[in-house]
Formats: structure tokens, sequence, C-alpha cells
């Protein structure tokens, strides 16, 4: 279990990789011609979730290194497992119909937010212990 994060970054690279393929294939499908960014409204839903996704992970990752650090290995990874499904079902809803990507995006944030407190406890821990 002590490997559990590093998977949980190794699938956030995988998620990432996996939303930057949808992009350019919704580029080359719907003929999108480089630098623009909009279009086709699923090439648009593509690139939302990229960037979207993107920025949720500047978010994640620190959260996630937080908490493995003040000794929540187990639960950290249990959490960045939860970011990560949620994160998938958010991408595969969003790409087919953008109004109903919520259900993923909350579950999503219930991983970060586990991680963010889990990040919080022990680093307040860490100040009190000295």
């Amino acid at each position: 279990m002590q490997n559990l994060p590093a998977l949980v970054v190794l699938l956030t690279v995988l998620l990432q990789f996996g939303t930057m393929y949808a992009v350019g294939h919704a580029r080359g499908k719907y003929r999108i011609e480089a630098p623009a960014t909009s279009g086709h409204p699923a090439f648009d839903r593509a690139y939302r979730v990229q960037l979207n996704t993107l920025e949720s992970t500047v978010m994640f990752l620190p959260a996630l290194w937080l908490a493995t650090h003040y000794g929540y290995v187990l639960w950290a990874g249990v959490a960045g497992l939860v970011w990560i499904a949620g994160r998938v079902w958010y991408a595969f809803a969003y790409l087919g119909d953008a109004s109903k990507r919520g259900g993923g995006y909350m579950v999503g944030m219930v991983g970060w937010a586990a991680l963010m407190v889990m990040g919080a406890l022990g680093f307040g821990r860490a100040l009190i212990a000295g």
C-alpha cells in the first residue's frame, strides 16, 4: 500500500494523456485547424475536458503529496483513486453531454477535499509537535 499514491500519480498522467488524445482526435475529426480552440461543439467539449482536468490536477497533486507526506499514505491513495474515478466519470459525461458532468465533478471534489483535510491535519500535527 506504500506505493498506492505513486500509482495514483501514474494514473493521473494517463488521465492527462487521455484528455490530450481526445482533443487531438476531435481536432482531426472535426477539422479544427491549430491554433483554433473552438469550432464544433464536440471539439469544444473535448477541449474543455482537457483544460478542466489540467486545472483540477494542479490542485490535486499537491494535496495528494501533502496527505502522503504527513502519514496518510493508504488513505491518500484511496482518496486519490476516488479523484481519478470522479475525473474519468466527469470526462466521459462531459464528452457526451456537458449538462451531465456534475456527478463526476462532485466525486472528484470529494476525493480532493479528503486529501486537503488529511494534508491540513498532518501539517497541523507537525506544527504542534515542533
